[in-house]
């Protein structure tokens, strides 16, 4: 079957990566007249438009997506770090990564390896629908325990931040974004119960993330729990993105899931390494969007206000002339250069905690004796920046062989 490739399809396409190799090829900035946009795609470019002041994470016309302006999932995302410049971001994200770089590490694998054990009693992960509900579950599950969630709200929240989630997609119908609404109305009381219970609680998360607040001079309560609403929704799809992609790497490179499962004590450095070079190989963020907001040059090209360019990271990712032999999936490779989770002042704070559920979900499938990669088939969710897999029936799938 021949698959017709796209920015806009890229993302969910079986292989997307000749398709951006042949970008790299091209121009520094290659200007897509139906689309009316600029496409970065080299290394250095895309951390040329990362950085600059000129190039905004919105529009100014349109901080909020118009489908959603007006209501609860609306009114969150203008409150959200990555979707805001200048003050509105720098101080919540001072805030927000002081807290992260706070946060216990091995709390995050202890809670991993807890409810890995139990979600596989609620799906059947030899099941390709089992298995797909399942990675989607475990992040939600993961850092709602962190940030302080009794166990048994679990299944709720989980299913709260699935319907808030779709609204922020171009792709999203009229009743996902009305569903969305409500989500996002009873995610605000939630956090809103939960922030005013940490503060009987001095020593957890929401605590420290508060006492940081104060400091910083950060003092907008709507402000911070639509942050954290932000911070569980960035978990949800990206970490699942990248433990579904782990698992298909393993799948497709019989060399390194053998080494791995005779790694003995060296499994957790194994493994970190795999999630890593996962990440750069196969992101589960493929691109992202600048808006321009006054005159400026990236790469010998000049910009005006007003003109969009989609970056495209996973292009990046693949980049010789930051990774050699980028095609490699190479679990020692020196000096990785990874786009996924950002680069500059919107660098995705939770790349480690993202990295750590990974890591221990695979230790999980690992010691799972049902667990048989070599059944493992799928597609992939459609969406225009998102590569999450959908995992299906164990049957023969001419995409992913």
């Amino acid at each position: 079957m021949t698959h017709k490739i796209s920015i806009l399809n890229a993302a969910c396409h079986p292989d997307p990566y000749p398709y951006y190799a042949s970008l790299r090829a091209g121009p520094a900035l290659v200007f897509d007249t139906e689309l009316k946009c600029w496409i970065a795609s080299r290394a250095a470019v895309v951390q040329q438009v990362l950085e600059s002041p000129a190039c905004a994470v919105r529009p100014v016309t349109e901080p909020v997506p118009r489908n959603i302006a007006g209501g609860t999932a609306g009114e969150i995302f203008s409150y959200l770090v990555r979707m805001n410049e200048g003050r509105a971001h720098a101080v919540p994200k001072q805030v927000i990564q002081s807290s992260l770089r706070k946060l216990d590490l091995s709390g995050v694998a202890a809670y991993t390896q807890q409810h890995a054990a139990q979600l596989t009693s609620k799906y059947d992960v030899r099941t390709g629908n089992g298995l797909t509900q399942y990675l989607l579950a475990l992040p939600i599950h993961v850092m709602g325990s962190v940030l302080g969630f009794e166990e048994d709200t679990l299944p709720a929240l989980a299913n709260w931040m699935a319907d808030f989630v779709r609204c922020l997609s171009p792709l999203s119908t009229t009743e996902q974004i009305d569903a969305a609404h409500v989500a996002a109305k009873v995610l605000q009381n939630s956090f809103r119960q939960l922030l005013q219970d940490s503060q009987s609680k001095p020593y957890g998360f929401l605590a420290g993330l508060q006492t940081e607040a104060e400091l910083c001079g950060w003092q907008h309560a709507d402000g911070i729990l639509s942050n954290l609403i932000g911070l569980l929704s960035q978990t949800y799809e990206a970490t699942a993105g990248l433990a579904g992609n782990s698992l298909t790497a393993l799948q497709t490179h019989f060399d390194i899931l053998k080494s791995i499962c005779e790694a003995g004590a060296d499994l957790p450095q194994k493994l970190r390494e795999l999630v890593a070079e996962v990440a750069r190989h196969d992101a589960s963020v493929q691109n992202t969007r600048r808006f321009v907001t006054q005159a400026c040059e990236i790469s010998g090209q000049a910009l005006q206000a007003g003109d969009v360019i989609v970056v495209l990271l996973a292009a990046a990712n693949r980049d010789a002339a930051v990774n050699p032999d980028p095609d490699a999936l190479q679990l020692n490779r020196p000096d990785r250069k990874i786009f996924t989770f950002g680069h500059g002042r919107h660098a995705c704070p939770g790349q480690h905690i993202a990295e750590q559920i990974t890591g221990n979900c695979l230790h999980h499938f690992l010691n799972m004796p049902a667990f048989d990669f070599s059944t493992l088939r799928w597609t992939y969710r459609p969406s225009l920046n998102g590569r999450i897999p959908v995992f299906t029936p164990n049957i023969q799938n001419q995409e992913n062989t």
